[in-house]
């Protein structure tokens, strides 16, 4: 049984007040995909049923499992390839230049999923920054779902995941096969600090950031959404830090407190200088 239109809107409104992700109309099949396996679980005969269960319980549990069934958990080591080889060239060189006297750095992985960008990072460091070593240098990594905070924090991925960006040396190194899965060292695992946030609801008491990846995740959410969270992450930002955004993601037109790097394509950004 296919969805049924209001089916599809309550899905719609749902997500969007839960999530702020905003689903287009005609994504009656991205629903359909994504909420079979938890109909499933259920042990429900379809889609349009575990729509109905829902609109008629009050368990929280159910409709936060239809949630994070929704958001996007698309994500790949060293993703896109470019912004983390500005991030090796020239966003930690000149942010450890700065940060020289004090010894410290925080980074953010602002929508991580199952965790491989911020695991990209802490290898990078490892493998490029050996100074950073003896400084406090925290790696910090959050999404919407509890499910996969917890995958990530387990660090271990198929071999399909493992073949989707990560260089062969990095494997041979820095992660061990057990069965079907690699598992990720414990040293690179607890480099990172995983935590639940959801972007677009009141934001936690955070430290300043030096550097800032929200990468490939604003593209999902409404211009009111954007503003609102361009202007937390204006404020999380340490003056002279660094923000990485998706290829597609811009801000122009939404918050022209932020400027892309001249002569950089791969979609870093910097406060305006007043």
């Amino acid at each position: 049984m296919s969805i049924s239109r209001e089916g599809f809107d309550y899905v719609r409104k749902l997500v969007h007040s839960q999530s702020g992700v905003v689903l287009e109309a005609g994504k009656e099949y991205l629903v359909e995909a994504r909420l079979q396996p938890l109909a499933q679980t259920e042990g429900l005969p379809s889609v349009q049923t575990l729509i109905e269960r829902l609109r008629g319980s009050s368990v929280t549990g159910l409709l936060q499992r239809v949630v994070e069934a929704m958001t996007t958990n698309e994500t790949f080591f060293f993703r896109d390839l470019q912004p983390f080889e500005q991030l090796r060239r020239v966003v930690l060189p000149q942010v450890i230049e700065k940060r020289r006297a004090e010894r410290r750095i925080t980074i953010w992985s602002g929508a991580c999923s199952t965790g491989q960008e911020p695991y990209s990072i802490a290898m990078m460091i490892k493998e490029h920054f050996p100074e950073l070593l003896g400084w406090s240098c925290r790696l910090m990594a959050s999404d919407i779902a509890a499910d996969i905070m917890a995958r990530a924090r387990l660090g271990r991925y198929s071999q399909i995941e493992i073949s989707r960006g990560l260089p062969a040396h990095y494997l041979v190194k820095y992660f061990q096969k057990h069965g079907a899965e690699w598992h990720l060292n414990e040293d690179i695992r607890r480099k990172v600090e995983f935590f639940e946030f959801n972007l677009t609801k009141p934001w936690p008491a955070l430290p300043r950031m030096d550097i800032i990846m929200m990468r490939n995740v604003l593209i999902y959410f409404d211009l009111e959404t954007k503003k609102q969270i361009f202007t937390n992450l204006k404020h999380q930002l340490h003056s002279d830090g660094w923000l990485a955004l998706g290829g597609s993601e811009t801000t122009l037109g939404i918050d022209e407190s932020f400027e892309r790097v001249a002569g950089d394509a791969s979609g870093w950004f910097r406060l305006r200088k007043l």
